[in-house]
């Protein structure tokens, strides 16, 4: 390393901001700016040039500026109003009342390892981490109490650089955090904090920092100080996914345990625990140990305190993309946290194993979490049922539409992914109040009367502004990498505003199929370059340094962007982040989205192209599953799950739609100026997804279903100094002891081989209890059409309640009236009567069903 002269002290210096825009700095600090119209053109107002060479960061545009620049603002009239009119709309944002409905003393701490915020705020990779900073907004936005935890990376996950060879190399800028509107966590004497963890290599310190999201805080948990002078803990937070299995499991334990004493160190006591995907899950172990240190719980105690207020969000539709860890590894890393804390280590181990088949003895993170969580959610329907099936071995006595995993379809934050344009054509024609009420339904059934001709204008005018955006761009690459003149002429001019634009940008995980269009090319060459109608392919994404495969993809669309045939109608964006994403949702014409289906949890960005007028061409697969009838977009293929001979017909698919429906329909009528029949579709889908798939319909979701269940249940286990958990605990010990000695005796003479509808079917089941009580446990019918194969499907379940005590058993019964015709059965089931609510069942709960 070359040698570098090192200052002997640091000190920060801050812009003189002029007494008449003194308060600049404080919402610069806020990314309140990021999502609202009114404070957002204050740093571009300063120097449009300068806020773009910042990458839109206002903090680094006030410590760049020159101070007669800042000094001319405040002399301007003009700027005084917006400055002042911005200061307004930030104090009532901010001194806004919660929702008088939510639970005052209800905090919800919400754990992800990364956060999509802004494009110069690089701690985040992809869709996991914009989602996470779209539900911090959204939050915001809702009045919800929560605070969110994540890391704090020195370096940025990588900026995508290609050879001329086209295959992608990478590079990690190093993150200045003074830089940043980020802030030292300060304690009650103004001390910066910090908290510490046990490694086995020595104590590590680790820095906790404030970021302000709106209303909502963000501690982001930084390991890269002085006070660690071991440099393998230095560089825990060093890279996102950075390093290996030793790495990782480092960074989830900085964040699982180092968050929740971060927490602590600020005086935060929350009531509900969220961990979004399983790299936080360690936490679960923390507040164990917490309740048995400060309560003197036992183990089995702790966990029953723990698990009712925890959530957990899974995105995973495969098991190989869920952090998993050796048990040796386990041991190294936890087994002296466990000891010097009177955990067992072997009952710790064991809530991480046995999730799934190809998990093996490894410990799962997401077992975990699903462990000793109440409260578990897929993130789309489909995932749901994909979720249910893929941790079936957690509940193995249960059918697999029963596990307890339910389905909160994601959303993206409207205010943050609208385009301007559109939104000021929204003031003109929905209700005045309409960028508060945008979830509501009602609010875009006014979206048929917007004219046509000015919907179309604004969709021009994105598509104008994106194919300026990639000509300047892909020039300026070319510059960098020193591209003949010839080259770059062309991609000055490259592109028609007035084309038909697809957009495909995602990350090049090859489950994604970023090549399916490209697999037919003389039938795709043809389709392009049709001279009546044209079309163009803008192409975005990054491959994990490691995916050798889905860097090959890369390079087969930037050398078939070279071809001759294709050099005008192709173009590969470099360095896809969130302004890449951000200028392509707001131009395109179509979104194409082909994963195999069932891989893709929900897959957010074709939302954010719905909500700009952007039309979807996309697999059922995902939110697109649900949405896809009232959409107005397309469908390729239907609802069975993937396997590989599907491609071609895939690809086909995409082929033949475009030839026949989707190009002929947006180039019919542009004789006469604007293509009437795709704006229909254009409203369509901006009335019907904008209010359902944004992200405070999602956060309402959550909060009805599970922070506020989980709230209620936080203050209930807690009473009387935690008695109610002691008597779970105790109980569930009971079950366990005497379980084996419960079972169905009989079920009754039932009804007869033929019976008429509306004729009531006596249901009954005698069962032998072995010592525990008939609230001890929950008896159910479960009835349905008898399939082909003598199997039960369309069930529902009949609880049954008690009805007399027998010698030894009690008989539980209810009459059941069947409505529908046909071959209907029913079997009998008994299981531990551990809530009133069988979604927050825990895992391995044994079910005892009667034998045919």
């Amino acid at each position: 390393m070359p040698f570098q002269v090192q200052p002997v002290k640091e000190f920060l210096v801050s812009p003189a901001l002029p007494p008449a825009i003194s308060r600049l700095g404080e919402l610069a600090h806020n990314l309140l700016w990021s999502w609202d119209h009114t404070i957002r053109p204050l740093f571009r107002r300063l120097d449009p040039s300068l806020w773009k060479e910042c990458h839109r960061n206002p903090v680094l545009m006030l410590g760049r500026i020159p101070q007669e620049s800042l000094e001319k603002a405040a002399a301007d009239p003009r700027y005084i109003a917006l400055y002042q009119s911005a200061c307004r709309r930030y104090d009532e944002y901010m001194s806004r009342p919660a929702d008088s409905s939510r639970k005052d003393t209800m905090l919800v701490a919400y754990f992800s390892m990364e956060y999509g915020l802004l494009e110069s705020l690089t701690i985040y990779s992809g869709g996991l981490g914009i989602l996470s900073g779209d539900h911090l907004k959204a939050a915001s936005d809702a009045g919800l109490n929560l605070v969110g935890i994540g890391l704090l990376y020195q370096k940025g996950y990588l900026q995508q650089y290609l050879n001329p060879d086209g295959w992608q190399t990478e590079k990690t800028p190093v993150n200045d955090f003074y830089t940043w509107p980020v802030q030292p966590a300060l304690d009650a004497n103004g001390n910066e904090i910090l908290v510490e963890l046990k490694l086995p290599h020595g104590m590590c310190s680790i820095k906790v920092w404030r970021m302000k999201v709106g209303r909502v805080d963000l501690l982001l948990l930084d390991t890269n100080i002085p006070q660690n002078q071991n440099p393998e803990y230095r560089d825990i937070t060093d890279q996102l996914y950075g390093g290996d299995n030793v790495t990782r499991i480092q960074q989830e334990l900085v964040l699982g345990v180092g968050g929740l004493r971060a927490l602590k160190a600020l005086g935060l006591e929350p009531t509900v625990y969220h961990m979004n995907e399983g790299h936080s899950a360690f936490l679960a172990l923390e507040r164990i140990r917490l309740s048995m240190q400060e309560h003197r719980l036992s183990f089995e105690e702790a966990l029953e305190s723990a698990r009712g207020n925890n959530v957990f969000t899974t995105h995973t539709p495969v098991p190989a993309g869920i952090d998993m860890f050796d048990p040796g590894l386990v041991y190294e890393y936890l087994h002296g946290y466990c000891e010097r804390y009177g955990v067992p280590f072997d009952k710790f181990l064991s809530l991480g194993q046995g999730g799934t088949d190809e998990q093996g003895d490894r410990f799962s993170m997401a077992v975990l979490a699903l462990k000793t969580s109440a409260y578990r959610n897929a993130v789309s329907r489909l995932h749901g049922e994909i979720s249910q099936e893929m941790f079936h071995k957690l509940w193995p006595d249960l059918p697999i539409h029963e596990v307890p995993i339910t389905p909160i379809t994601n959303g993206v934050h409207l205010p943050t992914w609208l385009n301007g344009d559109l939104a000021l054509l929204y003031d003109q024609y929905l209700a005045p109040d309409w960028r508060e009420r945008y979830p509501e339904g009602s609010i875009w059934e006014q979206v048929p009367e917007i004219p046509n001709d000015e919907l179309w204008e604004i969709r021009r005018r994105r598509k104008r502004r994106l194919i300026n955006f990639v000509r300047e761009r892909m020039s300026k690459r070319a510059q960098e990498r020193r591209a003949s003149s010839t080259e770059q002429r062309r991609l000055a001019e490259m592109f028609d505003p007035e084309a038909f634009t697809i957009g495909f940008s995602r990350r090049f995980a090859t489950y994604k199929r970023a090549t399916l269009i490209f697999r037919d090319k003389e039938r795709l060459k043809k389709i392009l370059s049709n001279p009546q109608m044209p079309v163009q392919i803008l192409v975005a994404g990054k491959a994990h340094p490691k995916d050798n495969p889905g860097k090959q993809f890369i390079r087969e669309i930037v050398q078939l962007s070279r071809d001759p045939g294709f050099a005008k109608h192709v173009v590969f964006i470099e360095d896809y982040d969130i302004e890449v994403a951000r200028e392509l949702v707001h131009g395109v014409d179509l979104w194409l989205n082909n994963p195999r289906r069932g891989e893709e949890a929900c897959g957010t960005s074709g939302m954010k192209a719905a909500i700009n007028g952007t039309l979807n061409l996309s697999i059922l697969d995902g939110w697109f599953d649900e949405a896809y009838e009232v959409s107005g977009g397309w469908a390729i293929g239907d609802r069975d799950l993937y396997s590989p001979d599907m491609d071609d017909l895939h690809a086909s698919s995409i082929y033949s739609q475009l030839e026949n429906d989707i190009l002929p329909l947006f180039y019919k009528g542009r004789e006469e100026g604007v293509p009437h029949g795709w704006m229909q579709r254009v409203k369509q889908s901006l009335m019907n997804l904008s209010p359902g798939f944004n992200c405070q319909r999602m956060i309402h979701d959550y909060t009805t279903r599970f922070y506020e269940p989980a709230h209620i249940g936080y203050l209930a286990v807690r009473r009387d100094d935690f008695q109610p958990a002691r008597e779970k605990a105790s109980w569930y010990a009971q079950v366990e002891r005497l379980w084996s000695q419960v079972s169905i005796q009989d079920s009754g003479d039932g009804p007869g081989a033929c019976v008429l509808t509306g004729t009531p079917i006596q249901l009954r089941a005698a069962v032998r209890l072995a010592g525990l009580t008939p609230e001890d446990v929950r008896v159910e019918a479960v009835v349905g059409r008898v399939n082909p194969d003598g199997g039960l499907e369309d069930t529902s379940v009949i609880t049954l309640p008690p009805l007399s005590e027998q010698s030894d058993a009690v008989l539980f019964g209810r009459d059941f009236v069947p409505h529908q015709t046909g071959r209907l059965g029913y079997t009998l089931r008994v299981s531990p009567n551990h809530c009133d609510d069988p979604l927050t069942r825990p895992c391995l709960s044994p079910v005892k069903w009667t034998r045919s």
